[in-house]
């Protein structure tokens, strides 16, 4: 891996897990509602991805597709309403799980073959997050997890889908914008049947969620993709539960624990085999 790709995927995935730390902050500590959080999550980076484009120069067309931007939406959606009843350790382990399945799965289905050790990485990493989330693991509502799984396989599917893009930042902005009136629809019947609701703090973390953890990261995210591998790029994932729980231990006053050290241990030593290792001929 160079030097450029690691620090790609490095600041992708502190993006991802400050917009962990945004989302739990949001949905369980402000005002805010699911409907309006996803609106207000997708429409700020849509405008933030397209002014960054616009002011480059040249300036270039708008890249993704339809299927991106659902995979977006879909992710979105799914993880915003199954955070309204799961508690963080279950819904992250039930999201981190679904994404490794659904994207090794389909790295063999193409033909991706693993070493032994690359094998024995995947396993320590995987041990490794189910130690971190074991101890606040309970039985949640049964839609509520099915929801969250269908949020981590449109996940998969995002990411997957992104490797294909010619420009990273065209392909963030251009999937953004699509899947913008479709969760602005979303909020306004949710406005209209049920009752919206938001308030300073809920609004601020969902624009800083938009604008700059998912905007930013997922470009990021995107130009990573071009030189990674499905099975490399699935498991480094795992990594975003760990910098979750130590942003929480910084911002939010959460213990870190000896568990919470054996088990990043495990999952950074986990992703090195994998990422490192050569793959089999």
């Amino acid at each position: 891996m160079t030097p450029r790709l690691f620090a790609l995927t490095l600041l992708a995935m502190l993006a991802f897990a400050g917009n962990s730390l945004l989302c739990r902050l949001a949905l369980k500590q402000t005002a805010i509602d699911p409907a309006t959080f996803v609106a207000i999550r997708i429409g700020s980076g849509a405008l933030v991805l397209w002014l960054a484009l616009r002011l480059r120069k040249p300036a270039r067309r708008l890249e993704g597709h339809s299927r991106g931007a659902l995979a977006l939406l879909v992710y979105a959606v799914a993880f915003a309403y199954a955070y309204t009843r799961i508690p963080a350790g279950t819904g992250a382990l039930l999201l981190f799980a679904s994404i490794q399945i659904s994207m090794i799965l389909y790295g063999l289905l193409i033909g991706e073959r693993l070493s032994l050790a690359q094998g024995l990485g995947i396993g320590l990493a995987v041990a490794g997050l189910v130690i971190l989330m074991l101890p606040s693991v309970s039985a949640p509502p049964m839609f509520h997890a099915l929801l969250m799984i269908m949020a981590g396989i449109a996940w998969g599917a995002y990411s997957l889908l992104g490797r294909s893009a010619e420009d990273a930042a065209s392909a963030t902005a251009g999937n953004f914008i699509r899947a913008t009136p479709a969760a602005l629809l979303l909020f306004l019947l949710h406005a209209l049947f049920s009752h919206a609701e938001y308030d300073a703090a809920g609004v601020a973390y969902a624009v800083a969620s938009g604008a700059v953890t998912s905007g930013l990261g997922y470009v990021l995210w995107y130009a990573a993709l071009k030189q990674l591998r499905v099975t490399p790029a699935a498991t480094v994932q795992l990594s975003v539960p760990v910098l979750t729980a130590f942003g929480g231990a910084l911002f939010l006053d959460e213990p870190v624990t000896g568990i919470l050290v054996a088990s990043s241990a495990l999952i950074l030593l986990g992703i090195a085999l994998v990422v490192l290792v050569k793959r089999p001929a």
